[in-house]
């Protein structure tokens, strides 16, 4: 029965398929229906909060005016459409759930895209030329590898033909053109084109073999120079210039609405809207769902070498706990990009990569022990080896959704946090038991405060960086991600040093994290930044943060818990638990603080 299994309803229903080449606006409930769910579909799958999935669905319902009523859950949805005639309910269940910011980052393109071309105004990006070339090339060579390289390689193109046509301009004037005035102006985008007529009109003898519909002489008027020649004085005709105007608008894909507020203008959108159709819309979708990783399995095993080595240094590990961590880190999430591509169980991969992980690091130091027996004191190590599996997504969506009350997605995050958790932890405790291992933390480093903190600072930024690879992201996003990181966990990291409790320190340091991503976002907006960095928050906040999960305190109560400790383990526990909380509290209010939506109940 798998090949008859589907997790939503399939595009080759019979009302679907009927309007399948009709514009979005002509179609009916059922095919609308389908792009609303599976953009929802798509952005859960991603790893976002209900409430995001909820509201990029509304994004994309409402210039179809369309209401939904959807119930998101960790994997599954459930969207009633009406159009105020009629009306259908889909339900959409996931076979598991992940975490693709790149993913994120293209549907918040997509719905802008789609916004503009039905005649709204883009919501998430000022310029939303951005997103009209990013969805439009989706399946060029150059996105296929990196989604930036196509806004590159559109915006050289375009400069190049700026920079022929100012030349082009140029040289009519020194032939002595006067481009015409009052009711003959023409719009400066066409004047290459005018120019070449008109040279190509110069340099020909006989004038009866120009086209009179392209080029015509106003003998009198005030469009007219008495001192400039015949061929200077040619225009474009009127239905042509407006021609011309469609097609430089559909070639440069720009928004009419936004560069002319004449009513002649601002009717543009709602002219194009009759080429996007609902085969336009899912395939489009269809590019963003089958994009293949960003990174390789190696690459990606490299990234979780770099973050948790960084993640060992930042609890207080030496030169040898951080090879250690590096070695076990790489090959368990090498070993887990291979398995995950096979589509098994992600516990039992959860599980398998941190054994992997932690028989790595100890046997990585007892090979340094051959030449140095120092090392095998550090058997601490092996801890930090499998923080990669660490779920910071669901940790910090699922708070963020019980801060928007949306309890059940908030209690279903927490419960595959905790799942996810206790299969790892579960792994390194039987590693541990059965080499005969007994950790006890980290040795003090003895460094100058100020040396310290500054490699607190590169640790962190090489922590958050390597993150964010693991959660597909792309480069550029990684860097933001890693400076807004390397910012806020070393501020927590020397407010603990002058006695802050560390719950404290870390709801700061999520608070900061929150409102430095919110200005990174209104600085692009406003023209401070270029408009391709505009990422969503989520995709910035969450891997700047994922660095201050206590995976340690995690780890030291299962282990506590594995001997029948129960009150060290309960302790750590809930030292652990309250870090937990305070990191999406911080992220909450930092929202609450800059965003309406957020800060009151409507």
């Amino acid at each position: 029965m798998d090949r008859y299994r589907t997790h939503s309803i399939p595009l080759n229903m019979e009302d679907i398929k009927n309007d399948w080449d009709k514009p979005v606006l002509d179609a009916g409930i059922a095919a609308k229906t389908s792009i609303i769910a599976r953009v929802g579909a798509l952005d859960l799958g991603a790893g976002t909060g209900s409430f995001r999935v909820r509201e990029m669905m509304h994004r994309i319902a409402y210039p179809l005016g369309v209401h939904v009523r959807a119930d998101v859950n960790l994997t599954d949805i459930e969207a009633t459409c009406t159009d105020g005639k009629h009306r259908l309910t889909e339900v959409i269940d996931l076979p598991t759930t992940g975490v693709n910011t790149e993913r994120i980052w293209l549907l918040e393109h997509f719905a802008d895209w789609f916004n503009v071309n039905l005649g709204k105004r883009s919501l998430y990006h000022a310029k939303p030329s951005v997103s009209e070339v990013l969805v439009d090339h989706l399946e060029s060579p150059e996105a296929k590898q990196s989604a930036l390289r196509v806004l590159k390689k559109v915006r050289e193109e375009r400069e190049r033909e700026e920079r022929e046509q100012t030349k082009s301009m140029q040289r009519a004037q020194r032939r002595g053109y006067k481009p015409p005035k009052g009711q003959y102006a023409v719009h400066f985008e066409h004047v290459g084109k005018m120019t070449q007529e008109v040279e190509k009109s110069n340099s020909d003898e006989d004038e009866s073999t120009m086209n009179p519909a392209v080029l015509e002489v106003p003998t009198s008027g005030p469009g007219t120079d008495a001192k400039a020649g015949p061929n200077a004085q040619r225009k474009l005709t009127e239905g042509n210039r407006h021609a011309h105007t469609k097609e430089q608008t559909a070639e440069a894909g720009v928004d009419n609405t936004a560069q002319h507020s004449t009513p002649q203008h601002s009717t543009a959108p709602q002219e194009q809207t009759k080429g996007i159709t609902v085969r336009q819309a899912h395939e489009r979708l269809t590019l963003i769902e089958h994009r293949k990783p960003l990174y390789t399995a190696w690459f990606s095993g490299f990234a979780a070498a770099v973050a948790c080595a960084a993640f060992v240094f930042l609890l207080g590990g030496g030169p040898y706990d951080m090879i250690g961590a590096f070695v076990g880190a790489g090959i368990g999430q090498w070993l887990r990009k291979h398995m995950f591509a096979h589509h098994l169980n992600q516990f039992f991969v959860t599980f398998v990569a941190v054994a992997a992980a932690a028989f790595a690091s100890i046997g990585t130091l007892r090979l340094i022990g051959l030449a140095d027996p120092t090392a095998l004191q550090h058997d601490t190590a092996y801890i930090g080896a499998m923080l990669f599996v660490i779920p910071g997504f669901p940790i910090i969506t699922g708070g963020l959704d019980i801060a928007k009350l949306d309890i059940p997605s908030g209690v279903q995050r927490t419960c595959y946090t905790l799942a996810i958790i206790l299969m790892a932890t579960l792994a390194g405790w039987m590693v541990a038991t059965a080499v005969h291992l007994t950790p006890q933390g980290f040795e003090p480093l003895g460094l100058n405060p100020i040396v310290n903190d500054g490699l607190r600072f590169v640790a962190a930024f090489c922590g958050v960086w390597g993150f964010s690879v693991l959660f597909n992201s792309p480069q550029r996003m990684c860097l933001v991600a890693a400076t807004i990181g390397a910012i806020t966990d070393t501020l927590r990291l020397v407010l603990t040093d002058f006695g802050m409790p560390p719950e404290a320190a870390a709801l700061l340091g999520a608070l900061l994290a929150g409102l430095l991503a919110t200005a990174w976002r209104s600085s692009v907006r406003h023209g401070f930044l270029p408009p391709h960095l505009g990422y969503p928050r989520i995709c910035l906040t969450v891997p700047s943060i994922v660095i201050m999960v206590p995976g340690l305190y995690m780890y030291r109560a299962m282990f506590y818990l594995g001997q029948f400790d129960t009150l060290h383990a309960l302790n750590w526990m809930f030292r652990a638990l309250m870090v937990i909380v305070c990191l999406p509290i911080g992220l909450a209010m930092a929202r609450v603080i800059t965003d309406k939506s957020w800060r009151y109940d409507v």
